[in-house]
């Protein structure tokens, strides 16, 4: 059962100091267990997809990471650029300090600005909204605007925030409740460190994982993931 989750997993490397050699073995990795995709900082994109060009695995990115508090030009125009450079999916974060100063026309504007120059869908735009730092109503808020901007994803966290809980079947659960019967789909992220998590949380409504520890995960064992 944990090989078939392979099919959810973006194999992750954002660690700051992550370096090309690192990003190659993951790209590697992501080959070998048929993951979905990898998930690199924007310097790595082109390197990622030249790796990963004879394979099936995409290559997505981070944009405004970790903190989300770039200005939205800044988020756009990062976003158009990693497109050029060939990224097949952007994991945009959030401005959190709007949010939660209830801006929440800001928040929605920011994810259009970024699901627009990603070609309104072309390239899927998945939103970390970072639940870690959210109550459960700013969750709802957020999630809600990642609807009403035409996002692809609402994503759970960047796993930068520090001893956060990380991905929870709690924090899914409340969102598959908002979406209802919308499109907007899933993913979680951070903490995911073995198959048992893993299934829960697709259980619980994701459709995707965001992890380092995806090999350990589809082998059934437990890793110290560091996403």
């Amino acid at each position: 059962m944990s090989n078939d989750l392979a099919k959810y997993i973006d194999h992750t490397l954002l660690s700051p100091n992550a370096t090309p050699d690192q990003i190659s073995h993951l790209c590697k990795e992501a080959k070998e267990n048929s993951f979905y995709a990898v998930c690199v900082n924007p310097f790595y994109v082109g390197q990622s997809v030249k790796e990963l060009r004879t394979s099936k695995v995409r290559v997505a990115t981070v944009i405004g990471f970790p903190l989300g508090q770039n200005l939205m030009e800044t988020k756009v125009e990062e976003t158009r650029r990693a497109i050029k450079d060939g990224a097949h999916e952007i994991d945009m974060v959030i401005n959190v300090g709007a949010l939660k100063a209830g801006d929440i026309d800001y928040v929605t504007e920011e994810i259009k600005e970024v699901v627009k120059v990603a070609g309104n869908g072309e390239v899927p735009v998945k939103v970390i909204i970072e639940c870690d730092l959210l109550t459960d109503e700013e969750k709802i808020a957020a999630t809600e605007a990642c609807i009403k901007a035409g996002a692809f994803m609402v994503k759970t966290s960047t796993g930068f925030v520090k001893d956060g809980k990380g991905a929870t079947v709690e924090d899914i659960t409340l969102m598959k409740k908002t979406i209802g019967n919308h499109k907007l789909e899933i993913k979680a992220s951070a903490g995911i460190r073995d198959a048992e998590k893993a299934l829960a949380l697709v259980k619980a409504g994701a459709t995707r994982l965001g992890t380092s520890a995806g090999v350990a995960i589809i082998r059934g064992t437990t890793a110290g993931a560091s996403y």
